[in-house]
């Protein structure tokens, strides 16, 4: 093999790595951010059940706010099914951002809506649909970043490449408390009064940082 053809070899050796690399640092870095919004109910769960539970008393206040939080993970599988179809008719790139667009609105909403103290029954009734609609994002997110990942993998690098796709779930709920306990320590007092609110409402950076990263993605 000559000089020339080797190192036209090596040239397209490295692209392909380079591209892999970004690939599994979009995907993992998006899947990050899903992860964080969907956990950090679970980690504000004691405040959002004062928040928006409050007709009740407290005990029965927080099982509430507990089967709100559980209400994004009953519908999952059927974000998956959605999205993950729609992942095969127009492709995973347009299914990631509708996802991450999906889930980071729906976060950034929670960081607005008001209490039940200001509009009753109805902020527990949109907090749950909002939920929801979380849980419906992830589930298409989490299977849809597997995917597209292993379709980018070369020969025999499967696994190892997906693999990363697995350790987003426990860097999302790192990231959302260290997000919730630096919000506590800069709001002191304030925290369960409006200091709750800025880790949702730091989604809608997160969402921007992921959706300009995918953007770059090919399908």
């Amino acid at each position: 093999m000559s000089e020339h053809a080797q190192t036209l070899g090596s040239t397209r050796d490295a692209s392909a790595s380079n591209d892999s690399k970004k690939v599994i640092f979009a995907s993992s870095l998006g899947t990050v951010f899903e992860w964080y919004d969907f956990f950090l109910y679970g980690a504000l769960a004691a405040v959002i059940s004062k928040q928006f539970f409050a007709g009740v008393n407290d005990t029965t206040a927080f099982i509430f706010a507990l089967m709100a939080f559980a209400a994004g993970f009953v519908v999952r599988p059927f974000g998956a099914l959605v999205f993950g179809r729609l992942g095969d008719m127009i492709g995973r790139k347009y299914t990631f951002l509708v996802t991450i667009i999906l889930m980071g609105v729906a976060t950034f909403c929670v960081g607005l809506l008001p209490t039940y103290a200001s509009i009753g029954i109805a902020a527990p009734i949109i907090l749950i649909v909002l939920r929801m609609l979380q849980g419906l994002a992830l589930g298409g997110e989490y299977g849809g970043a597997a995917t597209y990942v292993a379709e980018h993998a070369p020969a025999g690098k499967r696994g190892f490449h997906t693999s990363w796709i697995q350790s987003t779930a426990t860097l999302g709920l790192l990231l959302s408390l260290l997000v919730v306990l630096a919000c506590r320590y800069f709001t002191g007092d304030q925290f369960e009064v409006w200091g709750w609110r800025i880790p949702f409402l730091f989604s809608i950076v997160l969402l921007g940082i992921s959706t300009w990263i995918r953007m770059s993605l090919h399908e």
